[in-house]
């Protein structure tokens, strides 16, 4: 079945992992650093694109983290990161976007002088502006904010109590980054465990380039709602043939085969925890080989909970329109698939239940047939 991208580009989207400060523009980074005297490998914005996506390629996510010095360096005062907010949505919403999670990490953001409550303040005016601009504009978005604590550094605590103190005023979720080997869950327990007292939703990176003891424990110990990327789930599942075992990405078309899920794998499944899966983004940092063999569709085809998204949208070159295109004519998903996956993201977002069920309801639904809804209320 060939889907015309221009389907998919119409498509109502929900994104729930996707980073401000992973999100720029390559112009507005040109002119950003121009004015703060940072120097880029290129001040051409077309060759900068391209640089970072190549940079970000490296088979490697601590090599895929070195690129964000140059988005970072231009995001240290209120004027720069409205603006970068402000155009994140309006670029979101471009794409049909309609419900999106963006996530940052406040601590990142303190070089000029901010205190972590004034970074805050600027990304929500930002955000603001972003929605005004896209209703002007006809179109229709709402975003949640992650606020997200760096796993290597040491403020964690101080990150929540600042999550917890804007949870009215736009933020609906918690967040951990960075290196995740090495820096596992555990050295923030104290601070997810508290969050999670406090009946506040909390997504964790795990899975992506550590294995399933991470995964392990961000369920288990973090609390985590979702977790971001979670492909590495796949090193809990044995795909089998007469023949022998094949790789996670799954077996052949056409070749009769069997999964075996091991406890935690099964655990992620029984209790529908959301993946958050960004397949180029995946790729390029060394968690899948290629989109045809990347993890979600097995997982798809398992019954997990997965979801579709961009991660970085500058590094990977992307959009949310481009990674479900991917899917459709690399890995064969049909617009079914693609709908539901939507479905998923949005009855799993961290809002509360009856505005998840407005959210379909209203933005999705009145796109897509109703057939799948139902069995997507988690």
């Amino acid at each position: 079945m060939t889907i015309d991208e221009s389907a998919i580009a119409a498509m109502p989207k929900v994104v729930l992992h996707d980073h401000l400060d992973g999100g720029l523009r390559p112009s507005t980074i040109v002119e950003l650093s121009a004015q703060v005297g940072h120097e880029l490998p290129s001040t051409d914005p077309t060759e900068l694109a391209e640089w970072f996506v190549r940079a970000a390629s490296s088979g490697t996510l601590e090599r895929y983290l070195e690129t964000f010095v140059h988005t970072l360096a231009v995001m240290q005062t209120e004027e720069s990161l409205r603006r970068v907010a402000r155009e994140a949505v309006a670029d979101l919403a471009a794409d049909g976007v309609v419900y999106a999670e963006e996530r940052y990490a406040p601590e990142q953001h303190l070089r000029g002088g901010l205190s972590l409550q004034q970074v805050v303040d600027a990304v929500q005016a930002g955000f603001a502006e972003g929605v005004a601009e896209a209703a002007a504009a006809g179109r229709t978005i709402r975003i949640g904010t992650l606020i997200t604590a760096m796993r290597q550094g040491d403020r964690t605590d101080e990150i929540a109590s600042l999550a917890l103190a804007n949870r009215e005023r736009g933020v609906v979720g918690f967040d951990t980054a960075g290196p995740e080997e090495g820096f596992p869950p555990s050295r923030q327990a104290a601070a997810l465990r508290r969050l999670a007292e406090a009946n506040f939703p909390v997504t964790i990176h795990a899975g992506e380039a550590a294995g399933i003891e991470s995964i392990a424990e961000a369920v288990h110990l973090g609390h985590a709602s979702r977790l971001g990327h979670g492909v590495r789930i796949v090193d809990d599942i044995d795909v089998v043939r007469p023949d022998g075992a094949v790789p996670p990405g799954g077996p052949e078309p056409d070749v009769e085969a069997e999964a075996r899920l091991g406890l935690l794998a099964h655990w992620i499944r029984d209790h529908q925890i959301p993946l958050e899966c960004c397949p180029t983004s995946n790729v390029q940092t060394g968690a899948a080989t290629s989109i045809a063999q990347h993890p979600i569709t097995l997982l798809k085809d398992l019954g997990f909970a997965v979801t579709i998204n961009t991660d970085n949208r500058l590094q990977s070159g992307t959009t949310l329109t481009r990674e479900m295109t991917l899917l459709a004519t690399e890995a064969g998903w049909t617009m079914e698939d693609l709908r539901d996956a939507t479905l998923t993201a949005a009855w799993n977002a961290f809002i509360h239940h009856d505005e998840r069920e407005d959210l379909v309801d209203t933005q999705i639904l009145p796109a897509f047939t109703a057939s799948t809804a139902g069995r997507h209320r988690a």
